[in-house]
């Protein structure tokens, strides 16, 4: 009698993984790599974008009004989001919107909101006391205006007077006034 014994294959040896990992289709993985980067970069200039227009930006000063203290080409960081902290200071170095062309100019707040700046013979007054201006060079006047010895200014609500340090060449509020709190756009960092 014939036994009836199956053939069947020789069995097949097991796969062996190295470190134990199943290998991934290389094709897929650099897909996948590629979109995390994607997504990675598109946050980054999301981020950069929102940095730099909201909290922080380097600006560049132009021209000589801020000098002794800044001087033309100089760079510095502008701080868009310390406002919205607080409200702004006298003595701060502020970039604005200049009411008479929309240009942005650097200034120094020298008045706040309901002060009274007044100019008698090259001097400034705020609220009756004589301002102190270490930053200024020695013995520069301030007069209000070019035949103008004297005048009395009144801050309104939200107002701040500004001035460049450079007073004899310097386009400020003794030209368009107190300017308005939304003109401010932010506190330079030195």
């Amino acid at each position: 009698m014939q036994s009836s014994v199956l053939e069947s294959e020789p069995p097949m040896p097991a796969p062996v993984f190295v470190s134990g990992k199943k290998p991934r289709l290389r094709t897929l993985d650099f897909f996948k790599h590629v979109g995390q980067w994607s997504m990675l970069m598109f946050f980054a200039a999301v981020t950069y974008l929102l940095l730099s227009r909201f909290v922080l930006q380097v600006v560049q000063v132009e021209g000589q009004s801020m000098v002794p203290t800044l001087h033309n080409a100089d760079r510095y960081f502008l701080n868009r989001w310390i406002y919205h902290l607080h409200p702004p200071q006298r003595g701060d170095v502020v970039v604005l919107k200049d009411p008479s062309d929309g240009d942005y100019a650097v200034k120094r707040i020298i008045a706040l909101c309901g002060d009274a700046v007044y100019f008698k013979s090259g001097r400034i007054y705020v609220n009756g006391r004589e301002l102190r201006e270490p930053y200024l060079y020695p013995n520069m006047p301030t007069y209000a205006g070019a035949n103008i010895d004297e005048e009395l200014v009144l801050c309104g609500r939200n107002q701040y007077f500004v001035l460049g340090d450079n007073r004899v060449d310097s386009f400020d509020s003794r030209i368009y006034g107190p300017v308005s709190r939304g003109n401010i756009v932010g506190a330079l960092v030195r």
